[in-house]
């Protein structure tokens, strides 16, 4: 286990430099393309609820992503953090109103919130991925408590979990721990990919 933390830290500080190191020209374009590439799937269907976050700096933005879901006519949901300590989070009604959290993301300051296993779809924040859908995050462990009812499931059910990501952020193999949570697709600024690691979960789910 240690040596899997310490691989993981070294990858993770790695693809975070790669990330700082991008224009606001760049980011703004990738932001764009991801949204653009997502639009084309049946993800962000009228009245679907859809688990979405709000980007930090250096991560790839999502605001094209959360207005296009709004525009469609989805419920937009993204996360607030109940208890650092315990990596604790809910997921809330997204609204412009609210407040910036000490990790540096908007929280909306409604009190309207849904478990995460009633979302249809959930966009993950990944500073890496590969193509098992193995998740590499910020190392809090927010979305692997959050979303922990997958780990004992047998079969997919969702909801879809989606990482997101720049391109050069999918990386040959993410090293794995027994609470990590998988991802059923990986949508970056290049492309859209479905998970390798269960044929049942990945078949045909940009149309589920």
């Amino acid at each position: 286990m240690i040596t899997v933390l310490n691989t993981k830290a070294q990858l993770r500080k790695s693809l975070k430099q790669q990330r700082q190191a991008l224009t606001p020209s760049a980011r703004a374009r990738a932001a764009r393309d991801a949204a653009r590439l997502i639009a084309g799937t049946r993800w962000l269907g009228r009245g679907k609820r859809i688990g979405l976050y709000s980007s930090l700096p250096n991560e790839l933005g999502t605001t094209p992503l959360i207005e296009l879901a709004l525009e469609r006519g989805c419920e937009v949901f993204v996360p607030r953090i109940l208890s650092l300590r315990a990596g604790r989070m809910e997921f809330v009604a997204w609204s412009a109103k609210g407040g910036v959290h000490a990790l540096g993301m908007h929280e909306p300051a409604g009190t309207r919130f849904i478990p995460a296993r009633f979302l249809d779809t959930i966009f993950v924040p990944s500073v890496g991925l590969d193509r098992r859908g193995a998740r590499l995050g910020h190392g809090a462990g927010f979305y692997d408590r959050a979303l922990a009812f997958r780990r004992v499931r047998n079969h997919w059910r969702g909801p879809r979990l989606v990482g997101l990501a720049y391109d050069f952020q999918v990386v040959p193999e993410i090293p794995v721990a027994p609470n990590d949570v998988f991802m059923d697709v990986l949508a970056t600024d290049k492309g859209i990919y479905e998970s390798l690691v269960d044929e049942d979960r990945a078949f045909d789910v940009r149309h589920r």
